[in-house]
């Protein structure tokens, strides 16, 4: 096994003979690491913070086809305050059974890989470990009216490592094993249904209400039933054979916990967490892209010490985007290297990682949405009057002022257009995503590839109409057959 070990910073006594040990910072911005080729990385950074450097570096290591422990949404899954009340559930009957300690009300367990340093509580580690699926977990647990109950669960980093645990540690990593997780548990009702989550509230929905009126008076036509469901219904959740989210999608927030826990729940759910994660950051579609060779502008990955590599590589003017940002939203035109300076300070101070691309202008973005592999729609998006994005944020308002969307055939679009994006949209999943992409001559460049993308009554159904909504509904009808069907076996 090719073993790549990434730590916040190098420690003297962490030598392993067998693995290649580097820094995070050397991981995410090495061009050699990234074409590493079947590499298993062991990520013992300090993953607690989104968008850090240990986040970054399991999501890279996912974009380069490297196998990373943790993985991204194992990363996400410990900040859900749901799936740790979920483990602590399951892991309950073993916590009465084992836990020894009398001295006090509080106890801190240490899990490396599933191991106990001190090797009292070697079967609780390991059941632990299976279920969080981090290499480096601190357990919290406190006593009341005699029982032990599960208080928090942190995901630590090499740095947090006492000196005493130091060699059970490296023993640990010599002798790395995958636990299997326990499978999510699942469920079984007479009628299928289908929640679409929507936000009545949300800003920039991604699809208008008359859209979702036509999702819901459609559903019957493929045997469903389909109910609008908001942020306020997560409890309601097991009513539902599926899940199809229309709100904006945030990593730490309320429509990230509703795909999750459909996903836990074995249920069809769209957007997939997987999806949501990998689309949602740019820098992570950037190295997935450029290992599959899909032509894209030409990017650099920017870190702190590599932000004079952009002029002298991109010119001027050139484009940086913060890897998670939505809406064209921070996507920053550069014109000089004093704005570079000052709009990437403020970048650095929410990511450890941005996305700069040259700057090809058009009067249009073909977007391209792909459902369950196929081809669904194709449209050209017009810049927004007067400007260089499709949308144009209007100051001092939640407004934004679009260009036109002209809907057309598949068979219209050029072949390569379609193709491309369904080859991107491919690499990400199953799911249904809008592939944005730019044509320069006889050439087109992926962009990216967008979770959740818009279907607005009016614009991308101008083509397909009624049938764009019963393609969509008819996938959810054909999976809920199928997962049914699966566990009656």
């Amino acid at each position: 096994m090719n073993l790549i070990v990434v730590t916040d910073q190098l420690q003297d006594w962490f030598q392993l003979p067998a693995a290649t040990v580097v820094t995070a910072r050397h991981y995410l911005a090495d061009a050699v690491a990234a074409q590493a080729g079947d590499a298993s990385v062991l990520n013992l950074c300090r993953t607690g913070r989104y968008q850090g450097r240990g986040y970054y570096v399991s999501l890279l290591a996912e974009a380069r086809g490297h196998r990373p422990l943790p993985e991204v949404k194992s990363i996400e899954d410990l900040k859900a305050e749901a799936f740790v009340q979920a483990i602590a559930g399951r892991v309950d009957m073993l916590v009465q059974d084992t836990l020894q300690h009398d001295s006090s009300d509080l106890f801190e367990l240490d899990v490396y890989l599933g191991r106990d340093p001190a090797r009292r509580h070697d079967a609780l580690a390991e059941r632990l470990y299976a279920e969080a699926r981090l290499p480096l977990l601190r357990v919290l647990l406190r006593r009341e009216q005699g029982r032990w109950m599960l208080d928090a669960l942190q995901s630590i980093g090499l740095a947090d490592v006492p000196s005493q645990d130091r060699a059970f540690l490296l023993q640990a990593v010599q002798g790395l094993g995958c636990a299997a997780g326990a499978d999510a548990p699942r469920r079984r009702t007479d009628r299928p249904r289908l929640a679409i989550l929507w936000d009545r509230d949300e800003p920039h929905k991604p699809s208008n209400e008359a859209a979702l009126q036509r999702f819901v008076e459609t559903a019957p036509l493929v045997g469903l039933q389909a109910e609008l469901v908001g942020p306020g219904d997560l409890e309601r959740l097991p009513e539902f054979d599926a899940l199809f989210n229309r709100a904006s999608p945030e990593v730490d927030g309320i429509v990230y916990e509703f795909v999750r826990r459909a996903e836990a729940m074995g249920m069809p759910v769209v957007d997939d967490p997987e999806s949501i994660l990998r689309c949602l950051n740019k820098a992570y579609m950037h190295e997935l892209m450029t290992r599959h060779r899909i032509a894209q502008p030409r990017s650099l990955i920017v870190h702190r010490d590599s932000i004079g590599q952009v002029v002298p590589t991109l010119g001027l003017p050139c484009v940086i985007k913060l890897p998670d940002s939505g809406f064209g939203l921070d996507v920053l035109k550069i014109e000089s290297e004093a704005q570079l300076g000052q709009e990437a300070e403020r970048f650095l101070k929410v990511s450890e990682l941005f996305v700069a691309q040259e700057w090809l202008p058009s009067e249009f973005d073909w977007r391209v949405g792909v459902y369950d592999g196929r081809p669904l729609y194709v449209a050209k998006y017009w810049m927004a009057p007067g400007h260089w994005k499709i949308m144009q944020e209007t100051e001092g308002s939640d407004e934004l002022i679009e260009g036109k969307t002209e809907a057309m055939t598949i068979g219209e679009a050029p072949r390569q257009v379609i193709e491309t994006a369904v080859r991107a949209a491919n690499l990400i999943g199953r799911g249904l995503y809008g592939v944005d992409l730019k044509q320069v001559e006889d050439r087109v460049y992926l962009i990216e590839v967008n979770c959740n993308p818009n279907i607005d009554a009016g614009n991308e159904d101008q083509v397909l109409g009624e049938a764009l909504y019963r393609e969509v509904l008819g996938v959810f009808a054909r999976r809920i057959a199928e997962h049914r069907h699966g566990a009656a076996a």
